[in-house]
């Protein structure tokens, strides 16, 4: 089978294996055997998100996500659902502010439909991209931002703390949802020349991971994707470095229906892949992941000043991550109390660090989480996706907690010193409208989850998602 080069290498991680291929068209290719039952997941990653885009176009990214499920050369229309469903599947695709993905997850004996489905799409799609679907999913975009982000109480937090955290001109600055103005502007020729720049083989990496034969399933990828020409017009993304502190703190007020006041701030922390991030990522997790974290025992069980508490990281590769804290007020507290709590927590984090029995907990959070995504076939395929995209080596996937098991207590609290400081953060502040929006507080923190508002879906957050 002529595969053109290809490189194999295995590590394991609890009895878990990855191999790697590459196609002579430049395709990433990571197999992943598991036949504790019979299903397959198929991931695929390419390497565009809305750090890519250009001022005028943003939401480009995402909008043609949606796109990519309007047909093919050979798939009219809704077929790519209508085919993986009726096969017993599942699937769906995200944007995110690095990259773009596809997933199904099939029976076994229905895994070369998902590889050829996903192949006709990236060798066809032009096929069959005209202005009706255009129009179709511009409109379904620009609802599903009115939903998720115009029209619900605190939505448009995501997009102005970003906006504040990341400077104007930075490809972070906005997020893949896009604004309405540059949905209505984007063109047919835009989405097409953004196909061609971006969905090529050698842009993107497929993981298949579950009950397969390597052989066989290298076989079909070959079949199927090998004859799609590589593209190398794909331009350089924009640098996202910065410095390590923001320098002042960034400040915005938003007066607004909702039923709390709120308290959210954007802390500038290290990139991801580092163990310096990984050392941010366990000081937020004992601040502020879960019921057991320092900020919810402080504010929501001893003071009682908040409904939901919860600090987490955004994790980004291509510019600094962001500590994402979000606070709801109980009862008329004011914001500045629950402020100056906070700044007491976080300064007595960063002279004594975390004890050993937090080390401990935050340690072992982490790590279920971990074993949580790689204990799932989609998720599996998911992560070495992702780290092959952002890291350049898929087998990190399966050994990157043991960075996390490493990290000293002294790391955390030095890592907590240097970032978790006010001139290095945006906030963002929620006062309620009426006076009838304030009295409702109560109510509406009980309506929710405590543990799931607080705990910043920070993973999720920068993913738009197909429906």
């Amino acid at each position: 089978m002529p595969m053109g080069h290809t490189t194999t290498a295995e590590t394991g991680s609890g009895g878990l294996a990855a191999t790697e291929h590459r196609l002579a068209n430049g395709l990433r290719v990571v197999l992943s055997e598991d036949h504790l039952t019979p299903v397959a997941a198929v991931c695929l990653w390419y390497d565009v998100g809305s750090r890519h885009e250009v001022k005028g176009r943003t939401g480009l990214a995402h909008l043609f996500e949606h796109l990519m499920f309007q047909g093919s050369a050979q798939v009219k229309g809704n077929g790519h659902f209508e085919l993986v469903q009726g096969a017993g599947g599942s699937l769906n695709g995200t944007t995110s502010f690095e990259r773009t993905n596809y997933f199904e997850t099939m029976p076994t004996h229905q895994l070369e439909l998902a590889l050829w489905l996903e192949a006709d799409r990236m060798g066809s799609l032009l096929a069959a991209l005209d202005d009706e679907s255009m129009e179709n999913q511009r409109d379904v975009v620009k609802n599903e931002r009115r939903q998720r982000y115009d029209n619900v109480p605190y939505g448009t937090a995501f997009e102005k703390l970003t906006a504040l955290a990341y400077p104007e001109g930075h490809p972070y600055h906005h997020t893949p949802i896009g604004s309405m103005a540059d949905l209505d502007a984007a063109t047919l020729e835009d989405a097409r020349a953004f196909f061609r720049t971006y969905y090529a083989p050698n842009n993107a990496v497929l993981s298949v991971v579950g009950d397969i034969d390597p052989e066989e399933t290298l076989a079909w990828i070959e079949k199927y994707f090998g004859s799609i020409p590589a593209h190398d017009g794909k331009p350089t993304p924009r640098d996202g470095s910065l410095p390590d502190i923001m320098g002042e703190e960034l400040r915005e007020v938003v007066v607004e229906e909702v039923p709390a006041r709120a308290l959210m701030a954007a802390y500038r922390l290290p990139e991801d892949g580092t163990r310096v991030s990984d050392a941010a990522d366990l000081a937020l997790t004992v601040l502020g992941g879960g019921e057991s974290s320092r900020l919810y025992n402080r504010l929501v069980r001893r003071d009682r000043t908040a409904v939901a508490a919860g600090f987490g990281l955004l994790r980004l590769s291509g510019a600094p991550s962001l500590g994402w804290l979000d606070v709801k007020t109980s009862g008329d507290v004011e914001v500045p109390v629950i402020e100056a709590a906070i700044d007491e927590e976080l300064a007595r984090f960063a002279a004594e660090g975390p004890t050993p029995e937090e080390m401990e907990r935050a340690q072992a959070q982490l790590e279920r989480e971990w074993l949580d995504r790689l204990g799932t076939v989609a998720g599996r395929a998911d992560e070495l996706c992702r780290f092959a995209v952002l890291f350049g080596d898929p087998q990190l996937a399966l050994t990157a907690v043991q960075r996390v098991l490493t990290v000293t207590s002294e790391e955390v609290r030095e890592v907590a010193q240097a970032r978790l400081r006010p001139d290095n953060r945006a906030v963002l502040v929620y006062e309620p409208l009426s006076a009838e929006s304030a009295e409702h507080t109560q109510e509406a923190g009980r309506g929710e989850d405590p543990e799931r508002e607080a705990t910043v879906e920070a993973g999720n957050e920068n993913e738009e998602t197909a429906k």
